[in-house]
């Protein structure tokens, strides 16, 4: 999982915000999937979140928009039209000048604001993102205790297949090469191999609704015995849903408001 290079711009992911039309039910799911949820803060343009977060960072992000108000919550309103899912995948960048003097060279039409760097809406890479991993005054270890082993996000699944994201990560240093998966459905992808995780590229055809490029995240556990003693506790319904295999637990996104969540043992 690890990348060499020192010089990479891109060292890791940062958190992947998962657009839910009813908060208080997903956060439900993700507490019986075995997930400590930390309540988020409330936003002057109606936003509401709650966090999944882990002592490196990273973090997976439950959030919902009642009403289009400004240009993000009209984004999460229109992606609520065709159902719950991911909306946008961050990456984590430490030399954030270093990073947007880059860009910024190779002509993309990035922004930053406050601790996100972005592209725009209608860019080809606008459900992406950089950030700085910023923690929290308020986070608390039992806010990373999950039940299920969860400790950090260490890769994202991206369905695309039309090259954009492969030509900016290599921009940024990231190499990729083919390799074997075992993930549900799929056995071969492409991994861009960073200091901290990594990426894996599928075919578009992997895409959990169509037109979304997020299909999954992984994330690492401390062990699948805790994982499966945490699974136990669950509604026989998510038990029956898992996906096994030796090193892993696949939750579906029928479990989780969207997208593929592999828990995988260290």
């Amino acid at each position: 999982m690890q990348a060499n290079s020192s010089d990479a711009l891109v060292h890791g992911l940062d958190h992947v915000p998962i657009a839910v039309a009813n908060l208080e039910a997903a956060g439900q799911r993700f507490e019986q999937l075995g997930f400590r949820l930390k309540p988020g803060q409330a936003h002057a343009n109606g936003i509401r979140n709650q966090h999944v977060k882990f002592a490196n960072g990273t973090q997976l992000e439950l959030i919902t928009a009642p009403d289009a108000v400004d240009p993000l919550t009209r984004t999460y309103r229109a992606h609520l039209e065709s159902g719950d899912g991911p909306v946008f995948a961050g990456f984590f960048a430490a030399d954030r000048t270093r990073l947007d003097g880059t860009l910024a060279a190779l002509g993309l039409p990035a922004a930053t604001e406050g601790a996100l760097t972005t592209f725009p809406d209608r860019h080809p890479l606008h459900y992406l993102f950089f950030g700085s991993r910023n923690a929290s005054p308020s986070d608390r270890p039992e806010h990373f205790a999950h039940p299920n082993g969860a400790r950090a996000l260490i890769s994202l699944w991206l369905a695309v297949d039309d090259g954009n994201v492969r030509a900016l990560m290599t921009s940024l240093g990231v190499t990729f090469e083919t390799v074997d998966v075992d993930l549900p459905n799929t056995r071969q992808a492409l991994r861009g191999a960073l200091p901290d995780g990594d990426i894996l590229l599928l075919p578009h055809t992997r895409q959990v609704v169509p037109g979304r490029p997020i299909a999954g995240v992984t994330l690492q556990v401390e062990s699948l015995s805790a994982t499966e003693a945490a699974m136990a506790k669950a509604p026989a319904s998510i038990g029956n849903a898992l996906v096994r295999r030796d090193h892993s637990v696949f939750l579906p996104p029928a479990l989780t408001h969207g997208l593929w969540i592999e828990l995988r043992a260290s």
